[in-house]
């Protein structure tokens, strides 16, 4: 008996088996995991990337109709759309970003180890900030490095509205280049971050503020008891609505906020109390959440469910509240409630598969927009000839010269390439650069934390005998 205890132990722990979720056991063991969070961080990433794909070949589905109250395409019906709603996936980041940040504090707090908690939220902002300058710098370096070289010349030149507008042209010279590499990071870090060699980097300034706001919340409520921060979280996210607009996106403090009462929510008893119903109410919920992150940025009264959700925004949107981005805020937080709440949705979120996909899903943001500008751009429009088109910009019309869109059977052979050689990038990033990143963050750590002793700048005076 004992021999073939240890047997089923062994090939337990080999193939990582799990137990079903239909005992009250089995449910609390899968939600005292948080693994799901890198699955759905995997999953925004590649939407994000998706967005620009959109953006750049197929604009129409941005639109959810064809002309106002027209008929509506598949790809233009909620859900489906999700795929050109980037703004949506973003607020996925912020939230889980304040989600994460905030897991361990809250969970030292509620133990009683204040000091501990105070030491972690210390140790964690440092990291923080090198974990997104870092990797960002390297990223903006690589593509302003190319873009030197005309790589981003087809691109510029395309049909495609998101390549043409995000391909810088290459400097006069060497040394104006140095100057723009220097102005492009520094751009990244200002208020409307504009970076114009990685466009997509415009959502870090923002990832890291809100960081920022996450520690000093936690921070200033870490002595309240547990009914009182959530209180005073509570309070803070109806107030950011207003007063987040004040740091230049009016959705970032929302969404921390929410994040951090997610955290406590996750170190509750609620999840495991409503396991037993959850596959009840979780995918309604989720339906729910994805129709409102299915919201357009813009032509609001083209579609009949748009113009319903514009109704219900004039009616709870508190003051400065962003219409475009409102609701896919909205269903983004109640999507991550649904997985906090859910342990067979935590469970189908930690799939191999979608833990991959969170472990290079930020190299996989970082490093799109230049495989997208390059390599594609080369692989589409290779064949293509510049022709006349006709551009308009408010009351003006002119003739530019642009590489037309390619046929359907070009893509069908591009795009398989163009992802193989992002996710291989972007994996070897993660398991051969990324780990430099960490060596360079802990030897800064050391260095400032004064972990490690250290000989004085000055050799100490020895007193001469007399």
């Amino acid at each position: 008996m004992s021999a073939t205890v240890g047997y089923l132990q062994a090939y337990a722990e080999k193939t990582k088996w799990k137990p079903s979720l239909g005992s009250k056991e089995s449910a609390k063991q899968a939600l005292q995991e948080t693994s799901w969070a890198d699955g759905l961080r995997g999953i925004a990433a590649v939407y994000v990337m998706f967005s620009h794909l959109t953006m750049a070949f197929a604009r129409y589905i941005v639109r959810p109709a064809d002309g106002e109250m027209g008929p509506q395409q598949w790809m233009q019906k909620p859900i489906l759309r999700l795929v050109g709603q980037g703004q949506a996936w973003v607020a996925c980041f912020i939230i889980l970003s304040g989600f994460v940040n905030s897991l361990k504090a809250i969970k030292l707090i509620r133990q009683g180890n204040v000091e501990g908690a105070l030491s972690n939220l210390a140790v964690s902002s440092f990291r923080r900030s090198f974990r997104l300058f870092l990797p960002a710098t390297a990223a903006t370096i690589i593509s302003w490095f190319i873009c030197q070289f005309g790589a981003y010349e087809t691109a510029r030149q395309s049909d495609a509205y998101w390549l043409y507008i995000t391909s810088p042209q290459p400097s006069y010279s060497w040394g104006t280049a140095v100057e723009d590499l220097i102005k492009a990071i520094r751009n990244t870090w200002l208020f409307n971050p504009d970076n114009v060699y990685d466009q997509p980097q415009w959502a870090l300034l923002y990832l890291l503020e809100g960081s920022m706001v996450c520690f000093t919340a936690l921070l200033a409520t870490a002595n309240l008891t547990t009914r009182w921060r959530l209180a005073t979280y509570t309070g803070c996210w109806f107030w950011s609505w207003n007063w987040g607009i004040r740091i230049g996106d009016p959705m970032v403090c929302p969404d921390i906020f929410a994040g951090i009462m997610l955290a406590e929510l996750n170190h509750s008893d609620i999840p495991l109390a409503l396991s037993q119903i959850s596959p009840f109410f979780a995918p309604p919920m989720v339906i729910v959440s994805l129709v409102l992150m299915s919201f357009p940025s813009e032509f609001h009264t083209w579609a009949s469910w748009c113009k319903f959700l514009l109704e219900w925004f004039n009616r709870v949107s508190p003051t400065n509240a962003e219409l475009s981005r409102f609701w896919p805020t909205i269903g983004a937080q109640l999507l991550i409630l649904t997985c906090v709440l859910s342990p067979h949705l935590r469970r189908a979120l930690s799939h191999k598969h979608l833990l991959w996909l969170g472990k290079i899903s930020f190299p996989l943001y970082l490093l799109h927009g230049s495989f997208m500008r390059s390599l594609f751009s080369w692989m589409l429009f290779a064949r293509s000839k510049l022709v006349e088109m006709e551009e308009r910009s408010r009351d003006q019309t002119y003739i530019v010269m642009r590489y037309p869109l390619p046929g359907y059977m070009t893509f069908f052979i591009a795009t398989p390439i163009f992802f193989g050689a992002l996710f291989t990038a972007a994996h070897y990033w993660a398991n051969k650069v990324e780990p430099h990143f960490g060596m360079i963050t802990k030897s800064a750590e050391d260095l400032m934390f004064a972990k490690k002793e250290r000989p004085a700048v000055l050799p100490v005076r020895q007193e001469r005998p007399d």
